[in-house]
């Protein structure tokens, strides 16, 4: 892809409210740009073009799963612990809660997914088949990262130790048992992979909808972390870096994947815009006139 150095003519995009507002052109100049809006067959709409995954809001919610699970580390076997009490344990409502959110992670993110994406292509309905393809694949990103984390961390899970050592960690020792696999959480970064996947895609094509979408999905991942640390198999600092992993997972491949536009009009001056031919790209930014 080549960069060029001219000036662009490009005709403007107006929009309903806009018709009777004095007709004006845009000049592109050229210049690189994380994203851009691109003009293909007479419209332009917004495109990434080098596309940045990660901002400054992702550093700091990244230092913030950070810090929690560090926080966690020193109160793991407290928690499980009290957990593991009798009087919890012996609770049917929290087991019988527990083993069915469980079941609705893992395999249920995969038929959740697969399911919207055969019912939307069955049924011609392209962004249900977009939301359902783009949710399965986040969880296999969190899988593919979790399945080398787990096995390279060496954590005991708790019933090794009846949940009194946190400590014990054996570099590489995950690959040949599964006793070893504790952190992170694979039920808990499936989840929340799921949940951010599902949220981001429903902020874009129904943003009325994220009050109440985005507090069901993920309270409900939450829940699932809890579920694995009450049947004994995590401690508290693995359902953070699970967390953790799902939540980027979820939203860095929906954000990588998506190429939805806006008209080139709504943008404001000095606005990326980059035009494609068959053969190169021009770069440039909006100027109105």
């Amino acid at each position: 892809m080549s960069l060029l150095g001219l000036v662009l003519l490009v005709p403007p995009v107006q929009s309903a409210s806009a018709q009777t507002s004095p007709s004006a052109s845009v000049i592109a100049v050229a210049i690189a740009s994380d994203t851009a809006p691109v003009i293909q067959q007479g419209r332009a709409t917004i495109r990434p073009v080098g596309l940045r995954l990660f901002s400054r809001a992702d550093a700091y919610l990244a230092a913030g799963f950070g810090l929690g699970m560090l926080a966690l580390f020193p109160l793991d076997q407290q928690f499980a612990s009290r957990l593991q009490s009798p009087a919890v344990q012996g609770n049917r409502t929290f087991d019988h809660t527990a083993t069915t959110l469980e079941k609705l992670t893992s395999p249920g993110a995969y038929y959740i997914g697969g399911s919207l994406y055969v019912v939307g292509k069955l049924a011609g309905f392209e962004r249900v088949a977009d939301i359902g393809l783009h949710a399965t694949e986040s969880v296999l990103l969190a899988e593919g990262i979790g399945f080398v984390l787990k096995r390279g961390i060496g954590r005991a899970r708790p019933y090794v130790s009846n949940a009194e050592d946190s400590r014990d960690f054996g570099i590489g020792t995950g690959f040949g048992t599964g006793d070893r696999r504790s952190l992170p959480s694979g039920h808990t970064y499936t989840a929340f992979a799921l949940a951010s996947s599902l949220t981001s895609e429903l902020r874009a094509w129904k943003p009325g909808s994220t009050w109440f979408v985005a507090p069901m999905l993920y309270g409900g991942a939450t829940m699932v972390g809890l579920s694995r640390m009450y049947h004994n198999q995590h401690w508290a600092s693995d359902i953070v870096l699970g967390a953790a992993i799902g939540t980027f997972s979820g939203l860095k491949l929906t954000r990588f994947m998506h190429r939805d536009g806006r008209p080139a009009s709504a943008l404001p001056p000095g606005a990326p815009i980059v035009q494609r031919d068959l053969h190169f790209s021009r770069f440039g930014w909006t100027v109105p006139f």
